[in-house]
């Protein structure tokens, strides 16, 4: 992989909030600091529920992704699930996001994920494109529900 991807520690709060903030304003996610602050923590400081790994050099990262894990019968293991990826705009078609796609899947398939899943918006075209060309496809058969609680 070109693209540096580094796990991120209670240290590099500073450097990743600014960046889940941009996300969150662009894609319309409402959330105070205080409770982004507290979503982002326990990520840093290594609950099993997920981790958060920036994108780019470490003292200036570029966009961060953040996986969390779960357990599926009908993938017959553990399975992952990308939260949130972002890449400031400004670097946005370099590759980065094809990197990260590429080699994150097979280090977790070495760590024993079974399938890895996301969720993309029905307009954004150029997101489905990334994916896409990463390797997702779409299951025909089902949709994401959520309840929010």
């Amino acid at each position: 992989m070109s693209t540096a991807l580094h796990l991120a520690r209670p240290e590099d709060i500073d450097r990743l909030l600014p960046l889940v903030e941009a996300f969150h304003s662009e894609a319309g996610i409402v959330l105070s600091s205080e409770d982004r602050h507290a979503a982002v923590l326990p990520l840093l400081e290594g609950t099993p529920l997920g981790v958060a790994y920036l994108i780019g050099p470490t003292r200036a990262p570029v966009g961060y992704i953040v996986i969390t894990f779960g357990w599926s019968i009908e993938f017959g293991g553990m399975d992952a699930f990308i939260d949130e990826l972002y890449i400031r705009p400004a670097v946005r078609k370099r590759g980065m996001g094809t990197d990260v796609l590429t080699a994150l899947p097979r280090a977790l398939a070495d760590a024993g994920v079974k399938a890895f899943h996301l969720e993309v918006d029905h307009d954004n075209e150029t997101a489905q494109r990334l994916y896409t060309r990463a390797g997702f496809t779409t299951r025909p058969r089902y949709m994401l529900m959520s309840r929010k609680l």
